[in-house]
């Protein structure tokens, strides 16, 4: 068994949750991988690591996880929420539906994640949530009126809480990427909106691969417990938006 913290990571059956749990893994973390896809989880065959198949909307399936990989590991340390899902469209003809999935996934999936975890990093002393946010959490962007909404959202419950938690010696960090190359493209189901959006990629030249941000969210948690680096921006050199 590894002796060193727990590692819970939302979304981690692809993209940047996949990364971040193969450096976490690497880096000697027992891990709790919290998907809705579990064959993918249990795919990456890690080391010191549960896998569940949990809606992170539904806080009870997000305690009865953390309950079980606690009794296994100890306490979470670290809880990084990077489940979102992005569905672009104009207000005017977007299905509703749509957004209230991404109100429900993006934000209230965030604040369930740092609701089970939060008090027992308050009465420890100790502790790291990192909430995976967006570029688009700082600017707008065309046909991302409501997935802006909710990024900018993120950004701001995350500093408050921060401000909140921080006399008990817990850390909030904001992890905002620009493009980078991942599934969640994939959501959106105007063929016209992918299209243009691709082609705005492209200009790029070189979009981020999500192991760049798994990358950032070692370094920020590896820091000693009394650095707080409270927001990681990170985008391709080439993307000037």
């Amino acid at each position: 068994m590894s002796n060193k913290s727990l590692v819970v990571i939302t979304g981690a059956s692809s993209g940047i949750g996949e990364a971040a749990a193969r450096s976490f893994s690497q880096a000697g973390h027992p891990l709790l991988l919290l998907a809705r896809r579990l064959d993918r989880l249990e795919a990456l065959k890690l080391p010191n690591t549960i896998c569940e198949k949990v809606d992170v909307t539904d806080l009870d399936q997000i305690k009865t996880a953390v309950a079980k990989a606690e009794k296994q590991y100890g306490p979470v340390d670290c809880l990084i929420n990077n489940a979102g899902v992005m569905l672009l469209g104009l207000c005017d003809t977007q299905d509703p539906k749509q957004w209230e999935q991404m109100i429900q996934v993006n934000m209230m999936g965030v604040l369930n994640g740092i609701h089970v975890v939060l008090a027992g990093m308050k009465e420890r002393r100790h502790g790291t949530i990192m909430n995976v946010s967006s570029v688009a959490g700082r600017k707008t962007f065309p046909n991302h009126a409501v997935y802006c909404g909710t990024k900018f959202g993120v950004h701001a419950f995350t500093e408050q809480i921060r401000e909140e938690a921080s006399s008990y010696n817990v850390r909030f960090i904001n992890i905002a990427p620009g493009v980078v190359e991942t599934e969640l493209l994939s959501h959106t189901t105007s063929k016209e909106i992918v299209s243009d959006y691709q082609d705005w990629k492209k200009q790029m030249a070189e979009p981020l691969v999500s192991e760049d941000i798994a990358n950032s969210m070692i370094f920020a948690y590896q820091q000693p417990q009394r650095v707080c680096i409270r927001e990681i921006l990170i985008c391709p050199t080439k993307q000037e938006k």
